[in-house]
């Protein structure tokens, strides 16, 4: 393992981000909760004062504004700036710039390793320029939370979990010790260990205050220094697109790429236009036995219908009167996958219950309240609804108990339906109509398995697991399913990941534990399992007959992504459901049989069981939790959340400002970003007759294009693994090993679903080398194309760069020589993250695909109109040359949207621009 360059040193006390104002709006005021004062900046005198109606401003820009007045400083935040949200309320939309600066940056080990990874790398080219590392540390609070990297490779015994928590030790300890150096090394950075949560919840639980506090020095009377408290609304970004689950906390956030996080924790405002907003109305109120999962699965597929890319969506009307703040935790959870930047939540009363009832102190609950009320931020049934750019409505007494897939969230299918959904794409996916009752021996079993059958019952990831109430529904099902004798299917890989140790404490409370131990779902770990996927492997038989057969197999699983390939390499189809209906699932063993009419099984005496027999009704729920959910739990469990267990204290690390890399280690590596930097940024060059590497089809994710899941030995990444002395048994996850650009290099684009149309009918990370015209994989193109001094371009559908904030799909593709990304859409983070890595995303006009300029990725491609310089949202044009020398020219639009943008491009990415201002600092 590396060790540091220098000695143990004590840190410094941490640096805050100036939040001194001009308050144009004159509106700095003091707020007494109880026996302390706190300075704020007040919405209703800013109002007074010239900002005419921004009462009537939806919640979520209230915490923009508040923002913008609170760092008005004439230049990133200026008093056009602040009027430009007044003047929304007239247009409802705007395109105004403006910069947010976020409370705090929250990060998860998969994206967090790399970011950690990129600050070490700063500090390094910080020193051989001669400056000061230590101008290389985090200005805004930064926790990051160990949640990504344990497996499910032992399930469904008592010691699980203890035998899983030591292999995640082994595989990852060259990683937690550059994060335990990490924790010490910088300031501002603070790290959750392994074996707590899941990094939403724990955010949900504890780290995060809806209203959050700093002290500050101003002026005081005769050239006085005075230090005050100032209150503000707590926001956030994060490096998981799911951080948007705190806004049912009534905390604004969403998530960004690494690279963004890092420059927001470096003191860079976030740059955005003003949102339109989405009024989304609940009316009524869930029907019995209609759980928190059914109405989110149907909010997204409403959402994905509507359009709501790159826009804010918050909910309001007299349904939030009977909804809990786990249920809206859910909601707000699924935003990434309904397409918007949030799903927002007003402070209320059930905000102020919840923090009570997670033993958050008293002070700040009350601060919280006075807070809100004083600020015109308080919900209430009489409160009068925002304006919002534009609105849709749900009755939540229509939601009916649903999944959703194969392969997408938003893909909703009624439980009633799932069997036939299923048949259905059997036909018409996978051309297995005529395959329907086929079955495979499994070896050394008496069973045997065909398709449809569930291999994977993963009750996993913290849209669910933060609701008490799904979890004890899911525990309730399990307990009448043992009262009348029912069994899990054999061939079923069941597990329990909760997004917190509170959920073990409460489960065991209500006696529920026990019951789901004794379906095969006993705790394998904590954190981010099946959803990410850290499924672990199947049992080798059962793997063996799935692939011998080429079966098309099923999963169910109580998370928020099944995107194709993510899951298990062994599993084609993916439905994401509620906790109680994966119990369903697991003991009914097949997505073919429907639940709603026909039996799940049998009793002890033979007769058969309905899913209605086993279904806890809404009161048994409510009363399970009511009994067995204490506020005294969440603080147990939280008092001592940074320690860690005691493999944790046992990694010992030498505290320096510099990290000593390891050559040698296959899991952190010194990036080459910034080789060969210099303090002036150098002239961009055009892109001139660049290569093809892919022509990709809609829906492309970062998934797709960087894998999180497992290494294949034949594949470019495992082959540089093997040749580093590597067993494939050790591989890991390419999510895992983030912090390696060599491995994440070859894993780009190289997932094994994806299909790039230059091969047509192969799967894989496979493309054409031209002119050779020889195929193989995208990785080693990329090279051959490097030598040959050839830049490259990458043509895509729809939608490009759906799913999580994953800063190696924008890493690995600026890494593989990629110049600029074409496609008829872009999703919101992806688009963010390649300009981050100084990578141009272009987008053609309506109407026009590569699929319609009938390109076969043979030809070559140059990008006319940057002679100029970049500017925003710009026209360009293409010059495509096809190998027998026809020329047809395309327009586009430059996609990079904001004045700071070009900037980040301009500088060769965002990091680059930003080390540059802290070494002339």
């Amino acid at each position: 393992m590396a060790t540091a360059k220098k000695t143990a040193r004590k840190k410094p006390a941490p640096k805050q981000l100036p939040a001194t104002s001009l308050d144009s709006f004159k509106c700095r005021r003091t707020l007494k909760v109880g026996t302390k004062s706190y300075d704020y900046f007040s919405l209703k005198i800013a109002e007074k004062n010239g900002l005419d109606g921004i009462s009537r401003l939806p919640y979520s820009l209230k915490v923009l504004l508040e923002n913008l007045l609170r760092y008005e400083d004439g230049r990133s935040a200026t008093k056009a700036d602040i009027e430009a949200m007044a003047k929304w309320l007239t247009r409802r939309k705007s395109s105004k710039e403006i910069a947010f600066r976020p409370a705090r940056v929250l990060m998860q080990d998969f994206t967090g390793v790399p970011g950690v990874v990129d600050l070490a790398a700063m500090r390094d080219a910080v020193e051989k320029v001669g400056a000061n590392p230590d101008k290389i540390n985090p200005l805004a609070p930064v926790d990051l939370v160990i949640d990504h990297s344990v497996m499910v490779d032992n399930f469904g015994t008592r010691d699980a979990f203890k035998k899983n928590v030591e292999i995640e030790y082994e595989r990852n300890g060259e990683r937690y010790e550059f994060l335990r150096w990490g924790s010490t090394a910088f300031n501002n950075l603070r790290v959750v260990p392994p074996g707590t949560g899941i990094c939403h919840q724990v955010n949900l639980e504890y780290l995060a205050q809806t209203v959050w506090t700093r002290k500050e020095k101003v002026a005081g009377p005769r050239n006085t220094v005075k230090t005050v408290e100032v209150a503000y609304p707590d926001s956030l970004v994060g490096t998981d697109s799911h951080t948007t689950m705190v806004n049912g906390l009534s905390v604004l956030g969403w998530g960004v790429g690494g690279i963004e996080a890092e420059a927001a924790m470096l003191g860079q405002p976030i740059s955005m236009l003003i949102p339109e907003v989405i009024g989304f109305k609940l009316t009524g109120k869930l029907p019995e036995g209609i759980t928190a999962t059914d109405l989110v699965l149907t909010v997204t597929q409403k959402l994905r219908e509507k359009g709501v890319v790159g826009k804010f969506v918050e909910f309001y009307g007299p349904g939030l009167d009977h909804l809990s703040l786990e249920d809206q935790a859910t909601l707000s959870n699924m935003a990434p996958e309904y397409g918007a930047t949030c799903g927002f939540f007003p402070i209320d009363a059930e905000t102020i219950r919840y923090l009570k009832a997670t033993g958050r102190k008293k002070a700040r609950v009350d601060l919280v309240e006075a807070y809100a009320k004083k600020q015109g931020m308080f919900r209430t049934a009489r409160s009068e609804d925002p304006i919002f750019t534009s609105t849709l409505e749900l009755d939540l007494g229509d939601v009916v108990p649903s999944l959703a897939g194969p392969k997408r969230p938003q893909d909703r299918v009624p439980l009633t339906d799932v069997a036939d959904s299923f048949a259905g794409t059997l036909v018409n996916e996978f051309k297995k109509g005529d395959e329907g009752f086929k079955r495979e021996k499994v070896s050394g079993e008496k069973f045997t398995i065909g398709h449809g059958d569930v291999v994977i019952a993963a009750i996993t990831s913290c849209t669910n697991t933060s609701n008490p109430s799904v979890l004890m529904a899911a525990g309730l099902v399990a307990q009448k399913a043992n009262k009348l004798g029912l069994k899990t299917k054999p061939w079923v890989k069941p597990s329990l990941a909760p997004g917190s140790q509170v959920v073990t404490e409460y489960l065991k409370a209500a006696g529920l534990q026990k019951e789901l131990d004794k379906l095969g779902f006993n705790l394998v770990g904590y954190g981010c399992t099946t959803c990410i996927g850290n499924s672990g492997p199947l049992p080798a038989p059962i793997s063996k007959a799935v692939n011998d057969a080429d079966l098309v197999v099923a999963s169910v699983l109580s998370g928020n992504r099944n995107f194709e390939g993510r899951v298990s390499p062994d599993v084609r189809a993916n439905y994401l459901a509620s906790p109680p209906l994966v119990v369903a699932y697991a003991l009914a063993g097949s997505v073919n049989v429907n639940l709603t009419e026909e039996p799940i099984g049998q009793d002890k005496k033979g007769n058969d069981v309905y899913l209605k027999d086993i279904w806890p009704t809404s009161l048994e729920v409510a009363e399970a939790v009511r009994k067995s959910v204490t506020a005294k739990m969440f603080r147990e469990r939280y008092s001592d959340v940074f320690k860690g267990d005691t493999h944790w204290r046992k990694i010992k690390v030498t505290g320096g400002k510099t990290y000593e890399w390891n050559k040698k280690s296959t899991y952190v590596q010194n990036p080459p970003y910034f080789e060969g930097l210099t303090l002036e940024p150098q002239p961009r060059e055009a892109v001139t007759d660049a290569g093809i590497l892919g022509l990709f089809g809609d829906s492309i994710t970062t998934d797709h294009i960087s894998p999180a899941g497992s290494i294949k030995a034949d594949s470019p990444a495992g082959e540089y693994l093997k040749k580093h002395k590597v067993k494939p048994a050790d591989f890991n996850s390419y999510g895992s090993r983030r912090g390696n650009h060599e491995v994440m290099m070859r894993g780009t684009f190289a997932n094994i679903r994806i299909k790039n149309q230059m091969v047509p009918g192969v799967e894989g990370g496979v493309t054409v080398h031209y002119p050779s015209g020889d195929a193989m994989p995208i990785y080693d193109a990329a090279m051959k194309y490097k030598d040959e001094g050839k830049s490259l371009v990458v043509f895509g559908g729809k939608e490009y760069g759906t799913g999580s904030s994953r800063d190696w799909a924008a890493k690995g593709t600026k890494l593989l020589g990629v110049e600029a990304v074409i496609v008829e859409s872009f999703e919101r983070i992806h688009r963010s993250n390649l300009v981050g890595m100084g990578v141009l995303p272009l987008q053609f006009e309506e109407g026009t695909s590569w699929k319609s300029l009938g390109l076969t990725g043979s030809e070559t491609v140059t990008i006319k109109g940057t002679e100029k310089g970049i500017k925003p949202r710009m026209k360009l044009k293409l010059e495509i040359t096809s190998e027998k020398g026809k020329t047809q020219t395309v327009p586009v639009l430059c996609r990079i949207d904001t004045a700071d943008e070009v900037d980040y491009y301009n500088n060769g990415g965002i990091l680059h621009f930003v080390l540059r201002n802290l070494i002339s600092a």
